[in-house]
């Protein structure tokens, strides 16, 4: 038995050693392995792969994504306990505050100059017209289509900011919060529910108002304002306005003259005093804007009067026209490759920078063959239906209609498919390869 012990004793010691060895190898895999998934390395070659790896973490660097999870914890005028967010409440400094912001946001610094949020919106109570609310949701679909293609933020609001400012005046309350909701926007855009977008390619020109640092876009004529002293020298129901301290300052004398102004009763007479074309007795939001600019000259250096595009235009106008656009755009296309190309519609922009040559002799306003940029349907009243009596309601219906169609076969190209018919928004076709090239259109 002692012989056997001593003859096991290398051996035991041996398997020993061996077991002790394979454990201490199998450790140092985990171990390896659980470190491999937790620590970032790369095993590219030098060359060309490496220099692309480089040079994709440098534009990363030079081009930071919006950080959407970032707030510091450093104080900004949102802390400030007098904060308010009333049409009411005056808002000073605006303009420093709002760049602090940016200050402590960096990574929504770049592109702020062109950063547009969209606002619009409706009443809180489901609509009396028994078609209006599907409108109303096609209308906001239309809005929600083309901020997705070019890239803007919307906010819908269906309650009053203010019990006292309602119908035309309701919106002031509403982008007065927008401004102080989106400081990183330069400008907020104000979009009637009744309005719709109908080239869905054409892009606000922004560089056009930063020349001489105007700060409101309204559609209008400086004629109509100061020699015929029209009501209807403008439209408020579509305006763009820079998310800056006049802009406060201005809505805040806007405002004066709503039915949250203890003088809101004196202002219909004196509107309607020096434009003779008003049609109803009370103040409104519009008729108060004109008034400023026709007492106000020197307002104009702050107010651009656009009128050389469609930035809103009667739908009366525009909706016989649609059929004639179609089919100059389709012409275009079958003239021009480019323009029909199969693409992605997050780079839609494009084409509409390919298309823009084409264009140059189609005019722009009543009488073009361009795409109306916004079809505004003022005076049909789709929720209450209580239009215009100088329109037949099925005239307005049915325009709408083809103009939600109209807008919409911009959109459903980009997914193979068209509305053949612009009154039948239940039908639609798929486009085949090369449309509309191929085949009898």
């Amino acid at each position: 038995m002692a012989k056997s012990n001593v003859r096991n004793k290398p051996f035991s010691c041996f398997s020993d050693g061996f077991l002790y060895l394979g454990g201490a190898l199998l450790a140092f895999l985990l171990v390896w392995s659980l470190w491999s998934y937790t620590v970032p390395h790369s095993f590219e070659p030098k060359g060309k792969s490496a220099t692309n790896h480089a040079q994709t973490q440098q534009c990363v660097r030079e081009n930071p994504a919006v950080n959407l999870g970032y707030d510091p914890p450093d104080q900004t005028f949102y802390d400030d306990q007098e904060l308010s967010y009333s049409i009411e409440r005056p808002m000073k400094n605006w303009d420093a505050k709002r760049k602090e912001w940016l200050k402590r946001h960096p990574s929504f610094a770049p592109g702020a100059r062109d950063r547009v949020v969209v606002v619009t919106g409706s009443q809180s109570k489901p609509c009396k017209n028994p078609i209006g609310d599907h409108l109303l949701l096609r209308f906001f679909k239309n809005k929600v289509d083309y901020c997705r293609i070019h890239g803007y933020d919307i906010f819908y609001n269906n309650v009053l900011l203010h019990p006292k400012m309602s119908s035309y005046w309701a919106k002031l309350p509403v982008v007065k919060a927008a401004m102080l909701a989106h400081p990183e926007a330069e400008w907020i855009w104000w979009v009637d529910s009744d309005a719709m977008f109908t080239d869905m390619e054409y892009k606000l020109p922004l560089r056009r108002y930063d020349y001489r640092n105007h700060n409101l876009v309204v559609h209008g004529w400086e004629k109509l304002i100061y020699k015929e002293k029209s009501w209807t020298a403008l439209n408020a129901g579509v305006f763009l306005i820079r998310n800056c301290q006049w802009s406060m300052d201005f809505m805040e004398k806007w405002s004066s003259m709503g039915p949250m102004s203890s003088e809101y009763k004196k202002w219909g007479p004196i509107q309607r005093s020096v434009f003779k074309d008003k049609l109803f007795p009370e103040s409104d939001d519009q008729s108060g804007l004109i008034y400023m600019l026709y007492q106000d000259k020197g307002l104009m250096d702050k107010i651009y009067l656009e009128g050389e595009y469609y930035f809103e235009g009667y739908w009366a106008d525009i909706v016989p026209t649609y059929d004639n656009i179609t089919e100059k755009y389709t012409e275009l296309e079958k003239e021009d490759g480019k323009l029909r190309r199969r693409h992605a519609e997050k780079v839609s922009e494009q084409y509409g920078v390919f298309r823009e040559p084409h264009l140059k002799e189609a005019g722009n306003g009543k009488g073009s063959w361009r795409r109306p940029f916004i079809t505004h349907f003022t005076g049909c009243q789709p929720c209450s239906g209580d239009h215009n009596q100088i329109y037949h309601g099925e005239t307005c219906w049915n325009g709408m209609v083809k103009a939600l169609n109209f807008a919409d076969n911009q959109v459903l190209r980009k997914y193979g498919f068209v509305h053949p018919d612009l009154l039948d928004s239940g039908t639609v076709t798929e486009t085949p390869f090369d449309y509309p090239d191929d085949g009898p259109w």
